[in-house]
């Protein structure tokens, strides 16, 4: 017996993997038919696994779409930290906060949809989701908001998290339009519209 395998890392693995294959099933079913028209058994079909086995991992469907969500923001969260850690300027850590968000939910389009429409089928579900991943994330905004106040960059007027729920709101409406356009395009570079109506407003000087 191999060093690996007394310690239970390849059995790690083989979990990691199956469990990975049924949340990127989940999403294509999700976005194709909707969660509450979606069944275990549409997950496992489109994983290729038997319908028990998805319950070897997820108590149910509402285990696999609070688990998509999860995943999602948690890398979300890791990349943005990484992004942002290799800028000084606040003006340019939100900018790239803005460019990542929409480029993210723009590579994949089962995402966008699950994210802005079936996470939003029921108050439970938002109720839940607000006080998980996505307060981390509008966290982020706010301090980033915060760190431009305190170095002269940003106006002191403004109240950080009313600002970084108005970011958020608009970057979110961006995803939701790009969605339900018979016309497609590029989501990523409204990222620069966003962030220029939002530092320079509508006035002219």
């Amino acid at each position: 017996m191999t060093r690996s395998s007394r310690n239970g890392a390849p059995a790690r693995a083989v979990v990691a993997d199956k469990r990975e294959a049924i949340l990127r099933a989940a999403v294509k079913v999700f976005a194709r038919k909707g969660f509450f028209n979606s069944k275990v058994a549409d997950i496992a079909a489109e994983a290729g696994i038997a319908d028990g086995t998805v319950y070897l991992y997820f108590k149910g469907k509402e285990d696999v779409l609070h688990s998509i969500f999860d995943r999602a923001m948690a890398e979300f969260i890791t990349e943005g930290k990484k992004e942002l850690a290799l800028l000084e300027k606040p003006a340019d850590k939100l900018r790239r906060i803005a460019e990542l968000h929409l480029e993210r939910l723009g590579a994949d389009r089962d995402l966008a949809v699950v994210f802005q429409v079936e996470l939003r089928g029921s108050t439970k579900f938002m109720e839940e989701f607000s006080a998980a991943g996505f307060a981390e994330y509008l966290e982020i905004i706010q301090k980033t908001i915060e760190d431009g106040q305190r170095s002269g960059d940003f106006r002191e007027d403004i109240k950080p998290v009313l600002a970084a729920k108005i970011i958020y709101g608009s970057l979110d409406e961006m995803v939701t339009n790009w969605i339900l356009s018979k016309r497609p395009y590029p989501l990523a570079p409204l990222a620069y519209e966003v962030v220029k109506l939002f530092y320079g407003g509508l006035l002219r000087k």
